[in-house]
């Protein structure tokens, strides 16, 4: 019954994807929740500065404590902004599990057409891709989730800004890809 109600609205769509309006409205309860419970906008960012802070206590503790981002705001330490991000990996999978859309392929057949079978190319691309978010994130001071979501909530101009930005780079992204 309760995948019924998370059935896409797409007809076009032959997965059992969930709702994009459904799925909307809980992560902007979950932004609420966030706000009531942590006192504090939900973001992604600064879990990724805080494994980064993990590993760097490990590698070199001394210079990794001198670095003021982890002496103020972002503590090596696995915080709820950690288990935000495992939660978001599980979601993930719980979704394509009982969406019927789970598959085991490194390299998608769009990649493959357009670029090529090489896994290689694809990993290499994935982390370039992601690095460049997390310095960027760090850079525009949080990432998609945090000005898309929590700054876009609380009617933040430079947010709402971020915002557009991201849309206009996904659809460049999106037309080069599917050279529209």
């Amino acid at each position: 019954m309760w995948i019924t109600l998370l059935a896409a609205a797409d007809p076009e769509r032959t997965g059992g994807a969930w709702s994009p309006y459904l799925a909307g409205g809980l992560i902007g309860v979950l932004s609420w929740l966030t706000f009531y419970f942590a006192g504090k906008p939900l973001g992604a960012s600064t879990a990724y500065a805080q494994v980064a802070g993990i590993i760097g206590k490990l590698v070199s503790r001394r210079h990794t404590e001198s670095l003021e981002l982890y002496k103020k705001e972002a503590p090596p330490r696995v915080g709820w902004e950690v288990m935000l991000i495992g939660a978001a990996i599980a979601g993930s999978l719980i979704a394509a599990w009982t969406g019927g859309e789970t598959m085991a392929r490194w390299v998608p057949p769009m990649w493959a057409e357009r670029f090529g079978d090489g896994v290689a190319l694809r990993l290499a691309v994935g982390f370039a891709g992601g690095a460049m978010m997390a310095v960027g994130a760090r850079i525009a001071g949080g990432c998609t989730s945090g000005h898309g979501i929590s700054g876009a909530l609380q009617l933040s101009v430079g947010s709402w800004v971020a915002l557009i930005c991201f849309f206009i780079g996904g659809i460049a992204t999106a037309m080069l890809l599917f050279r529209t």
